[in-house]
C-alpha cells in the first residue's frame, strides 16, 4: 500500500473573461488508495477541478470497516469521495466522517450537486452519481478487479466533484480579493 502526500496539480488558468480570473482557484487532491481504486477516482476529480495551486481540498479515500482509511484520519477536507467494494459499502460514512472532520477545522464542505442517478426505469448504471450518493462522489469496484475495473461512471461522477469544487473554489477566491480590494 501506498500513501500518496498531499498534492497539487498545475493545469491551464480560467478564461481571461472569467470573473475569478484575477484570482485563479487552487484545489489540493490528497488521498490514500490501498489497491488504486481510489487513485483513479483522484486522478479525475484532479483533472475536473483544473487545478492551479490551492484554495480547496479535496479527500478521497477507501472505506475500510465503515470508515475512512487509518491514513485519512488526520486530514481536514472541503470536498470528499471514497469507493468501497460493495454497493452501500459503508461509503456514506466514510463522506459523514469527512464532513464532520471539515466543520472541526472550519472548513466548508462542497457537496457532489447531483441528483442521484440510475434510480428509475428509464435510468442507467452509466448514469452519473449512479449510487446516489449527494456528499460527494462514492464509486463501487468489485473487490476482485484492479484499478481498471473502476466504473467509468464512477470516473465521470469524481470529475464532476472536481469541476465543482474548482467552481466553487473560483467563487471563494474572487470573494476573497474583493474583499480585499
Amino acid at each position: 500500500m501506498t500513501t500518496p502526500a498531499p498534492s497539487a496539480s498545475s493545469a491551464a488558468s480560467p478564461s481571461s473573461t472569467s470573473p475569478a480570473a484575477a484570482v485563479p482557484p487552487v484545489v489540493a487532491v490528497a488521498y490514500h488508495s490501498g489497491f488504486g481504486h481510489t487513485a483513479v477516482l483522484a486522478e479525475a476529480v484532479r483533472d475536473g477541478a483544473v487545478l492551479d495551486a490551492a484554495d480547496a481540498i479535496v479527500f478521497g479515500s477507501p472505506t475500510y470497516m465503515g470508515t475512512a482509511s487509518g491514513a485519512f484520519h488526520v486530514f481536514a477536507l472541503a470536498a470528499g469521495f471514497t469507493n468501497s467494494g460493495s454497493k452501500s459499502g459503508d461509503k456514506l460514512h466514510t463522506l459523514q466522517f469527512f464532513t464532520v472532520l471539515a466543520a472541526q477545522h472550519g472548513m466548508h464542505w462542497v457537496s457532489l450537486g447531483l441528483l442521484p442517478g440510475w434510480n428509475s426505469s428509464t435510468a442507467s448504471e452509466n448514469d452519473l452519481n449512479r449510487l446516489g450518493i449527494f456528499l460527494g462522489a462514492g464509486a463501487q469496484t468489485d473487490s476482485d478487479r484492479g484499478p481498471d475495473g473502476v466504473h467509468k461512471a464512477d470516473i465521470a461522477t469524481a470529475d464532476h466533484l472536481g469541476r465543482r469544487v474548482a467552481a466553487q473554489a473560483a467563487v471563494y477566491a474572487a470573494g476573497r480579493a474583493a474583499v480585499a480590494a
